[in-house]
């Protein structure tokens, strides 16, 4: 499955969203139109596809990367939580 047109103005913008002056979520409703939920949703499905890997490498491990060190943030957080250290 080729990246649709979308596909990469939403990993375009992921990738470079720090050099705008709006917020982030202003940026998104105004450029795509939808919510933030809706934008971290497609997101997520596109760093986990292979197409998206292949035309933004960097980008798409950085973000696998990142989403991998809060998942373990949590669930490490929340093991201490129920077992704390003495």
């Amino acid at each position: 499955m080729a990246l649709t047109d979308r596909d990469k103005e939403i990993l375009d913008f992921e990738e470079s969203w720090w050099t705008r002056p709006e917020k982030k979520a202003v940026a998104i409703r105004s450029r795509f139109g939808i919510s933030t939920t809706q934008y971290y949703r497609q997101l997520g499905d596109l760093v986990d596809s292979a197409p998206a890997l292949e035309h933004f490498p960097l980008l798409v491990r950085r973000l696998r990367r990142r989403r991998i060190e809060r998942r373990r943030g949590r669930y490490e957080g929340a093991a201490e939580q129920q077992h704390p250290r003495r």
